[in-house]
Parts: C-alpha cells; sequence; structure tokens
C-alpha cells in the first residue's frame, strides 16, 4: 500500500516540469509562479509600489555620493551598516575603522542598486566596500587592513581623530 501511494505521488509531482519561463517574465517552477517584472497595475496602491531609499531630493545620485564624500571626513558605501555589516569585507572594514576612533559616515549599497552603480561610476572602482577618506578614494577592506597594518592609515586618520577630541 505505502509503495503505490509513493508511485502516485512521485508520479504525480514528475509530471510538473522543473522551472519554465515566459515572455510576459514569470517563471513557473512546478505549481508556483514567480513574477520577474516590477508590477505595473495601476490599481496596486503607492505603499507597494517600488521606491528608491535614498530620500527624495533635486540632487542626482552623482551629487548625493560627492556631497557624502565632502561632508564626511571618513565615509564607507558598504553592504549593510556599521552595526550590522552584511558581508565580511564590510565587517572587516568596519572593525579596522573603529580601532581609530573616527566618526564614520556610511550608506547601505544594498538598499537601492542605483545608488550602488553612481559609488562605482564616482569611484571608478567595482567592488564593496568602498572607503573615502578626506575626499579621497582609498579603497576597499584589504587595502584599509594593509594600511593599518602598516601604520599608514594611523597617520592618514590622525589629523580626522585630533579634531573629534
Amino acid at each position: 500500500m505505502a509503495r503505490s501511494l509513493a508511485s502516485i505521488i512521485y508520479k504525480g509531482i514528475a509530471g510538473f516540469p522543473a522551472a519554465s519561463s515566459t515572455a510576459s517574465g514569470s517563471l513557473y517552477q512546478g505549481i508556483r509562479r514567480f513574477s520577474t517584472t516590477v508590477p505595473s497595475d495601476p490599481d496596486t496602491h503607492e505603499d507597494f509600489q517600488p521606491t528608491s531609499k535614498i530620500e527624495s531630493s533635486d540632487l542626482s545620485l552623482k551629487d548625493i555620493v560627492e556631497q557624502d564624500v565632502k561632508e564626511n571626513p571618513v565615509m564607507i558605501y558598504m553592504k549593510g551598516v556599521p552595526a550590522l555589516p552584511r558581508c565580511g569585507f564590510s565587517s572587516l572594514a568596519v572593525r579596522v575603522l573603529n580601532e581609530y576612533n573616527v566618526s564614520v559616515g556610511a550608506r547601505n549599497i544594498l538598499e537601492d542598486p542605483e545608488l550602488k552603480d553612481a559609488v562605482k561610476a564616482f569611484s571608478h572602482w567595482p567592488t564593496f566596500p568602498q572607503i573615502f577618506i578626506n575626499g579621497e578614494f582609498v579603497g576597499g577592506s584589504d587595502i584599509i587592513l594593509n594600511m593599518h597594518q602598516t601604520g599608514e592609515l594611523k597617520e592618514k586618520l590622525k589629523e580626522i581623530s585630533e579634531k573629534k577630541e
């Protein structure tokens, strides 16, 4: 009895295609349907429409990045936030910077893909995190760690930490 029940279930599952897609942007997996497009239904409430996480303003994303870098002596564009990094490289960069007791401005690039692209275009660097010190692009976590180990980061942040005290 158990074998025949298992056989019926197996035949039922095997009858469904593993995954197939349609021209409309839908993906079917088994009996579930997943959409890969943004809904354009005018009846969708505005609370459920996709939005940018960057505050609405007249500034372009490039201007926002420039303003961030100019206004924050130490600025990091990272995955997550300093209190809760979402990747090991971002976590490493934050831990290294915290050793110097400097205030760090930060933006979470996971919240807005357009911001991520704007930062890449601004720095001409493809990976994250990206750290700027005194308006200058320094690099990522590997470069910050190397600078920390050689003492170069201490010299670069000396002026900033003295202003804070």
